[in-house]
């Protein structure tokens, strides 16, 4: 049976895992202890051979073969080849473990989709159920030693009901070389369509949701016949083993305790009992032993899955619940809490302290903020707050190209009026469309942009195409003031034709 020792270790106390240590069932002692004994054995005889029976000639040579096998241990990597070893048995294990089929959902289906009070209605919905548990216990007779030597043939299945002798005449008459524990499930299936049609399953909705759960329960099934069937590679198990094995054998002799070579030379302390090979021993040989033992869950040892108590757990659950709990309905009243706005158990003395521990709302629900007040005013955005200019990214953009300028992002298709469309009376859109339609302020942009045009036609331009000139102060004042603009020199149409391809001088 499985060893559980989950209470135990409920609480982390002094010793607590030290107390777990003097168990015997389930333990590594009563895995390891017979191989524990022949390593020993086999050491001891080596140093009695080593220390009685060898002459000093004998003895030195022994010496240069047993430092050899020391350092031949180092060549083992251990720790990583049975490390991921262990680490992919584990995960197998308990993959096997969640891939067992269990009937709880399939059984809240058919309880609730099933319907019927009379004599039909019960035999529909328990045999339905019933082809679940059947299509459960025949492939874990196939992959369970246990399981096989509670039913080891058919006729123990038909005693113990999960099948009838006309069920077991059709099982028997289909003839296929592969596993059939697949044919319960399709009888499944058939009744299921039966009862839609008689009615008794209401509508395809209802249908569908059986079909899925059912198919749920079935991949488990097969899942563990494929877990059986598609072993570990042999390979890798047997690179395993050799390396264990081979390590403590290099062990046996390169562990003993030597004499020195040289006369005066000042040799190892000579302590009888290895106690630091032991240990090795303990861990890796017990590291093997882990993985052999949960390789195969579904065999007799102690931590192997009891398939047995699952069978009976299994079959009795189900049956209550598409039987005798259809329609057996306790009475829906208002619950304790009807006429309170905060439901509140109640606690017993012994967990009564846990009322005084503050509810968790969260890890900043503490941070002190800054105490300034006025770091903790909302910031309102204006029309008129100035825009953060970038100094460095301006002479960036200007010196990059004449044709390309931070005035000319900033007053969008002023600066190349080839690029603007007219609009269907001759005029050209604003340049401005979301700007206020004030007359003063619409007078006061225009007088700037002629303002801009003559300066950019009074002023020298110089041999690379770029204008020499610097706008007038007192406009570009105005326009900082009025209308927060990031301003640059604009590029003059002499240098806006100088930028294209066809204008470039070699």
């Amino acid at each position: 049976m499985t060893i559980s020792y989950t209470l135990k270790v409920a609480n982390s106390r002094f010793g607590g895992f030290s107390k777990l240590l003097f168990r015997w069932k389930g333990s590594i002692y009563k895995l390891l202890y017979k191989e524990f004994i022949v390593f020993v054995v086999l050491y001891a005889l080596l140093s009695l051979v080593y220390r009685r029976l060898l002459t000093e000639e004998q003895k030195r040579l022994y010496t240069k073969v047993a430092q050899y096998c020391n350092r031949s241990t180092d060549l083992i990597p251990m720790s990583f080849v049975l490390g991921f070893y262990v680490t992919l048995i584990v995960n197998r294990w308990w993959a096997q473990y969640t891939s067992i089929p269990l009937p709880d959902q399939l059984m809240c289906v058919i309880s609730s989709n099933v319907h019927g009070n009379d004599e039909r209605g019960r035999i529909l919905r328990r045999t339905l159920i019933r082809y679940a548990n059947l299509s459960a216990v025949l492939i874990l007779r196939s992959v369970s030693t246990r399981v096989l030597k509670r039913f080891p043939t058919m006729d123990h299945v038909v005693e113990a009901g999960f099948m009838t002798q006309d069920e077991r005449k059709k099982f028997e008459s289909l003839h296929s070389d592969f596993n059939k524990y697949w044919i319960p499930c399709v009888w499944f299936t058939n009744l299921a369509a039966q009862a839609r049609r008689d009615g008794r399953i209401r509508d395809d909705v209802a249908l569908r949701l059986l079909m899925d759960e059912l198919n749920l329960y079935r991949a488990k099934c097969s899942m563990l016949f494929h877990y059986d069937w598609i072993s570990i590679p042999l390979v890798y198990t047997q690179v395993v083993t050799i390396a264990v094995y081979s390590f403590f054998a290099f062990c046996l002799i390169g562990r003993q305790f030597l004499e020195p070579l040289e006369p005066g030379q000042e040799g190892d302390l000579d302590m009888y009992v290895p106690l630091s090979t032991l240990l090795q021993f303990f861990f890796y040989a017990g590291w093997l032993k882990v993985a052999e033992q949960i390789i195969n869950p579904f065999g007799e040892d102690d931590d192997d899955f009891e398939t047995n108590k699952l069978i009976d757990r299994n079959l009795q659950v189900s049956l209550l619940s598409v039987d005798d709990m259809y329609q057996n309905l306790p009475p829906a009243v208002k619950d304790k809490y009807w006429n309170e706005s905060t439901a509140q158990p109640p606690y017993t003395t012994a967990t009564a302290a846990e009322t005084l521990k503050p509810s968790f709302l969260g890890s900043t629900f503490d941070m002190r903020m800054c105490e300034d007040a006025e770091q903790s005013q909302p910031a309102e955005a204006s029309p008129s707050m100035m825009r953060i200019q970038t100094p460095l990214l301006s002479r960036f953009f200007t010196a990059a190209s004449p044709a390309i300028s931070i005035k000319n992002f900033g007053r969008g298709s002023r600066g190349h009026p080839h690029l603007r469309h007219p609009r269907a009376d001759g005029s050209f859109p604003s340049p401005y469309p979301n700007r206020s339609k004030d007359p003063e302020s619409v007078a006061r942009i225009e007088e700037e942009e002629m303002e801009d045009e003559e300066s950019r036609a009074s002023e020298p331009t110089t041999p690379g195409g770029r204008p020499g000139g610097t706008q007038p102060l007192e406009a570009s004042k105005t326009q900082r003031k009025e209308l927060p603009l990031i301003q640059v020199k604009a590029p003059s149409s002499e240098s806006i034709g100088a930028d294209r391809p066809e204008a470039w001088e070699p």
